[in-house]
């Protein structure tokens, strides 16, 4: 399945405008968009539109859209070059704008290559167990991924005490072949380490993402290691490195978040 269909994101007869059903699949458990779909359906808008690869995109994150609610997403190409467009995707319902994306998109003939980070040293995906939701069984987008931690505390381990800001997790999307697109939903993950970074049962709720593309290659599992580098004024801040399972550097996502705790946690 490609993103589009995973998104159920439409074309219209307007070549710069999408639609793009909210529905529980693309819902978080409080019921509004997953921001990491809003981000995807952005990019698959633009590419589409575009003809080109996203190299960068970036989605800043407005209002919340709710099922059933259906989402203009327009797009306008800003500046197309030779090897280089840039453009942005504005999805709204009706008056109210949800989410912004800007984006960059093409491919450039350089024969020069390079990759510097350092993968953490983790056990493989079916060597680690799977991660607990603490909402239990729900029939959001959460149901659609596979996620196994590699790095990291269940839920009743949260106790307090504060970690170093490191989480590893394997994440896999069954219903969604490897592209941009997909890289944007698994990039949402770094709220989730908030509350491994603080030893408390929080998340938090995205004010933004930026995803930057690498390299795309086949993989069904994605390593997502996240950094979470500082909270502070209601407000936290990180990113995630994404892996392949033969080690290629995918991309990277970086995010704020408003901190939330969970009901039980005050």
């Amino acid at each position: 399945m490609d993103a589009l269909t995973f998104l159920g994101l439409q074309p219209t007869d307007d070549p710069n405008r999408w639609k793009l059903p909210v529905t529980d699949g693309i819902s978080t458990g409080g019921g509004f968009l997953f921001g990491g779909a809003g981000l995807a359906a952005g990019i698959e808008a633009l590419e589409r539109t575009s003809g080109r690869p996203v190299v960068w995109a970036t989605a800043q994150y407005l209002s919340f859209a709710r099922p059933p609610a259906v989402l203009d997403v327009d797009v306008k190409m800003a500046v197309t070059g030779h090897q280089v467009s840039q453009g942005r995707a504005v999805a709204h319902d009706g008056d109210n704008e949800i989410l912004t994306v800007n984006a960059a998109l093409g491919r450039r003939p350089l024969e020069a290559t390079g990759e510097w980070a350092i993968r953490p040293d983790v056990p493989g995906p079916h060597e680690c167990g799977p991660r607990r939701h603490w909402r239990g069984e729900t029939n959001d987008i959460s149901s659609r991924l596979n996620v196994r931690v590699a790095i990291g505390r269940d839920f009743d381990e949260l106790d307090g005490t504060p970690g170093n800001g490191r989480t590893a997790m394997w994440a896999r999307l069954p219903d969604i072949e490897m592209s941009a697109a997909g890289l944007a939903v698994l990039g949402d993950f770094v709220p989730s380490g908030i509350g491994q970074a603080l030893g408390l049962r929080a998340g938090g709720n995205s004010l933004d993402n930026t995803l930057r593309v690498a390299r795309i290659v086949p993989t069904e599992w994605v390593l997502l290691d996240i950094r979470i580098h500082a909270v502070a004024n209601g407000f936290g801040h990180g990113l995630v490195h994404l892996w392949a399972e033969d080690g290629t550097l995918l991309g990277t996502a970086s995010q704020s978040a408003i901190v939330r705790f969970w009901r039980d946690q005050t």
